[in-house]
């Protein structure tokens, strides 16, 4: 895609995508960090549902390493794999107290040295909580990449490291969640929304609908 198109899809998507962000409710980095780890294959919705409640009474690594993993499952166990994320949580809350002083750390590298925290979440928390131009692939980002041919790749690996070469150092900062609102409501997976998309002529998907 040339420069100037790709300057002009996030133009033409900024109007309608204003102030993008995270629809996960939290108090904190750390509450952010929990959020994210739990909305993996979980929607947001169901997240914030869950630690609603959570969230008033727990919200500090101390808090859910003296639940222990058990008491965790419980409070989250209408999330998806909900015994793997409980493990996690209490992992990475005795490491946030043993290694970082209970504080969520800026820094990439240390935060996927945090168990159950993944590229994916790590950028999500340096952009959210942070407010560093990270970008977050997730399937809509990545579906989104790939259909208007933004930034290919065959991975979410591959998507972020091309996303980086291309996106605008002005829209950078926004470019991960804009991109992410755009797959969910309009450029969705099985019925995409072409007849109301404002990047229809950026893009290279095949199957568009636009009858």
């Amino acid at each position: 895609m040339k420069k100037g198109d790709i300057n002009s899809l996030f133009k033409n998507l900024s109007k309608v995508i204003k102030n993008p962000k995270t629809d996960l409710t939290y108090k904190s980095k750390f509450t952010l960090l929990v959020s994210v780890v739990l909305s993996a294959q979980c929607t947001d919705v169901n997240v914030n549902n869950v630690t609603k409640d959570i969230y008033i009474k727990y919200n500090k690594p101390e808090d859910f390493v003296k639940l222990g993993r058990k008491k965790i499952e419980v409070l989250i166990k209408k999330i998806n794999f909900f015994r793997n994320k409980a493990k996690s949580i209490y992992l990475l809350s005795k490491k946030l107290i043993q290694q970082h002083n209970s504080k969520v750390p800026k820094n990439f590298e240390k935060l996927i040295d945090l168990p159950g925290v993944g590229r994916k979440t790590a950028s999500v928390v340096l952009n959210e909580g942070f407010g560093l131009p990270t970008i977050a692939v997730d399937t809509h980002v990545f579906r989104v990449s790939n259909r208007t041919g933004l930034a290919s790749g065959k991975n979410p690996d591959e998507v972020q490291k091309n996303l980086y070469k291309v996106v605008p150092k002005k829209y950078l900062k926004n470019a991960g969640h804009t991109l992410l609102l755009h797959g969910r409501y309009t450029c969705k997976a099985r019925t995409p929304s072409c007849k109301t998309c404002v990047i229809i002529k950026y893009c290279k998907y095949k199957s568009k609908e636009l009858r």
